[in-house]
């Protein structure tokens, strides 16, 4: 898609609205919503529920109860200010959440994160939902944020109400939904290595009944990294249809596309991150861009039968593609010739061509009851889901060392005077089709004992089932498991401003795959703790959590010490640590949001890596996790002349952390990744009431460093200085 074409379709989405008639204001944010939104302005003692006209929906598995009395920690990002902080992308908005570490992203096309230690399945994108349905399950690329309205990220164990997953945290985001009053805004933006990007979303009534909202953007531009161009594009409509009083309906389609080069990053040569700049691409620029595609639905029925008392039923179909050729340095030492010379990097040539369907229906019933003078918060619910993925992969590998006699045989590029062009045929070596079929019943129960005290316990029942078939060998596998996780938490409020609690999880997560002796691996345990206080301070505009955690994992995947080139789920993992985020509103119109967490993650047995074969030791460290890490953004609002203006600055803060499992240099030493600190500002200025102005600088003091890493030839290096400027109207 060339950039005339992504200025049309934002110029479009914008005519849409400026054809309709509305008042001359901003668009206004959607009317109030049943249950609770967690943000700094209704939070605390702020965070009540009122008896409100029905004009959106509630989310499933979500309590009706103010923030302050849920016993669990609960970081919120709001979509403003993540467009006041210019973030256009998931990852970088995680950047400012507290315990979320950046993981190896799969060449640049994944979300890929770990919450409080843990990342889960590093060949896969890490899980998040929106609107409570798996999105990140399948192969939908990086997440834009022009769709967003919240990202709520729910701290602990959550396999009570959603099910399987991993016991750091569930990251939901709430999208953008219709709402009865018009109003739309569009943008147009540049900036460094060609980046334009043009953004739109506009609100109609159409009557009393019915209103229809419609975002998008589009995206494409070059990159610090040689050779590399990037274009994607999505548009989310949805509608919100009131059936009745007390009954409304509403459906969302997403469709998404993106071509991104695969991009495994730079190598460090006997650890040396200075060996080649941070600019050098050492795959192919032949090979084309990875061409992602997405297309989603979602429907959501909801009845209230009183005040008290509401059900909804929601149906989510979603499928994706992801197909496209890679280079990637060859990470088999005994194949990989650069371990020899220090220069010749062997490379792998993939051809992926992966798909996915996603089908799931849900049922909730929840409201609340007086018992004994105890107030009772209960949510009843079922779920139930069809997951089908495809894989077909053709491999072109390098043969040993020494059978590497030209760069063609090897797939080798020199990496100092990097010479493309190399593009030898691949052949098929893996073609399956796996289907998991699951269904899970959860109960949660949240008790007023007293107007201070506090109790929640929940419990979820899930049976799941996985069958993969091998169309190569003509076999299949497969297996059904069942779990019961269970979940208790107790608060205390103290007061309308602070308040203390405590929560005990228990979780998994399905391992893939089977053994030497073709039986399927026992999903990973989860046991988890928590402890903290929450405070809501400047009557509910400043809100803020303290956070204590441990969590112990097993039946972690480790190398067959027997069987080479199979696994078994013998091993152990713990974390722990501590976490605090404040954000909200300040005095004399400062905005404020800030992160800290320290998180000790190791390996809690001795095991073998199931890649490489490393040696792991109880107490060693777990990849790409940081001892510290923080994040701050400031906002400050004024007049200037009649014009409003905001003026900002942001730090992120990430430690040492470990850059690829079990591998030590012959001193012992392990491979790390420096720290780096990197700063932002931003600005915009608004002339008039539907014009904004406004731009931000990344990374100001240009510091090179290294996001994450898988091993010491996969580094993601971060992104040089850059600014970009935006221009946008609002009706």
């Amino acid at each position: 898609m060339t950039y005339r074409n992504l200025l049309l379709l934002g110029a479009a989405l914008a005519a849409t609205g400026i054809a309709m008639p509305a008042a001359a204001q901003e668009l206004p944010a959607a009317p109030p919503q049943r249950d609770v939104t967690t943000t700094a302005d209704t939070t605390g003692a702020e965070a009540t529920q009122a008896d409100v006209t029905v004009t959106a929906q509630r989310q499933q598995y979500v309590s009706q109860v103010p923030t302050i009395e849920v016993p669990q920690s609960i970081q919120v990002l709001s979509g403003e200010t993540l467009r006041a902080a210019g973030i256009t992308r998931l990852d970088n908005a995680l950047d400012f959440a507290s315990g979320i570490s950046r993981q190896n992203n799969f060449g640049g096309l994944f979300d890929s994160f770990a919450c409080r230690g843990f990342a889960g399945d590093e060949n896969t994108a890490s899980n998040y939902l929106v609107n409570g349905f798996n999105a990140a399950r399948g192969y939908g690329g990086a997440r834009d944020t022009s769709n967003i309205d919240r990202v709520e990220i729910l701290k602990g164990p959550q396999s009570a109400l959603f099910g399987r997953g991993e016991p750091g945290c569930t990251i939901n985001i709430v999208s953008k939904k219709p709402y009865f009053e018009a109003g739309g805004s569009a943008t147009l933006s540049g900036g460094s290595f060609n980046t334009f990007r043009s953004e739109g979303d506009v609100n109609v009534p159409l009557s009393q009944h019915l209103a229809v909202r419609v975002t998008g953007a589009a995206e494409s531009g070059d990159s610090f990294r040689d050779t590399i161009s990037t274009k994607k594009y999505t548009i989310t409509p949805s509608v919100l249809a009131r059936l009745g009083s007390d009954t409304s309906l509403s459906y969302e389609l997403e469709y998404i596309h993106q071509d991104v080069p695969f991009d495994r990053g730079i190598v460090a040569v006997n650890g040396n991150l200075k060996t080649i700049p941070r600019t050098r691409f050492l795959g192919e620029p032949g090979d084309g861009p990875i061409r992602i595609r997405a297309l989603g639905h979602q429907a959501q029925l909801q009845h209230d039968f009183s005040d008290a008392w509401s059900l909804i039923l929601g149906v989510g179909y979603r499928d994706t593609e992801f197909k496209g050729l890679s280079s990637e340095a060859e990470l088999a030492a005994g194949r990989q010739k650069i371990y020899s010379d220090g220069q010749t990097l062997s490379r792998i040539r993939r051809r992926r061509d992966y798909s996915t369907t996603d089908l799931t229906v849900r049922g909730e019933l929840s409201g609340k009851f007086e018992t004994f003078g105890m107030t009772h918060h209960m949510i009843v619910g079922a779920d139930w889901d069809d997951f089908e993925m495809t894989v077909i992969q053709g491999r072109y590998r390098p043969p040993a060392i020494a059978a590497q006699t030209s760069a063609t045989i090897g797939n080798s590029i020199n990496i100092f005077a990097p010479a493309y062009g190399k593009l030898p045929t691949t052949v098929t070596f893996q073609n399956y089709t796996e289907r998991q079929y699951s269904y899970g019943l959860y109960v949660q129960d949240q008790i007023d004992v007293t107007d201070q005290l506090k109790l929640r316990a929940g419990v979820r029942y899930d049976d799941f089932e996985q069958i993969i078939d091998n169309r190569i060998n003509a076999t299949r596998t497969g297996q059904q498991k069942t779990a019961v996780n269970p979940q208790v938490g107790i608060a205390f409020v103290a007061s309308d401003a602070v308040s203390f609690y405590a929560n005990y999880g228990e979780g998994f997560r399905p391992n893939t795959g089977t053994s030497f002796t073709n039986d399927p691996f026992t999903p990973e345990q989860t046991k988890s703790y928590e402890v903290g206080v929450k405070v809501a301070l400047l009557d509910g505009h400043l809100t803020g959590t303290l956070a204590g955690f441990k969590t112990d994992k097993t039946n972690v995947l480790s190398a067959d010490p027997v069987n080479s080139g199979f696994s078994l789920a013998v091993g152990k993992a713990r974390s722990k640590g501590i976490e605090f985020e404040m954000s909200g509103k300040l005095p004399a119109d400062f905005r404020v949001q800030l992160n800290y967490s320290y998180i000790d993650a190791e390996v809690a047995m001795d095991a073998l890596d199931p890649n490489f074969g490393f040696s792991l030791r109880k107490g060693d460290p777990l990849i790409n996790i940081a001892p510290h890490s923080g994040s701050a953004l400031l906002f400050k609002d004024f007049d200037l002349g009649g014009a409003a203006v905001t003026l900002g600055a942001g730090v992120n803060y990430v430690g040492k952390r470990l850059g690829e499992t079990g591998f030590k240099f012959a001193d012992g030493s392990f491979f790390y990744l420096p720290s780096y600190t990197l700063t932002r500002i931003m600005a915009s200025i608004s002339p008039t009431e539907h014009i904004k102005l406004s731009g931000e600088v990344t990374n100001v003091f240009d510091k090179e460093y290294f996001a994450s890493s898988y091993s010491r030839l996969w580094i993601a290096p971060g992104a040089p200085r850059q600014f970009m400027l935006r221009a946008g109207y609002t009706f």
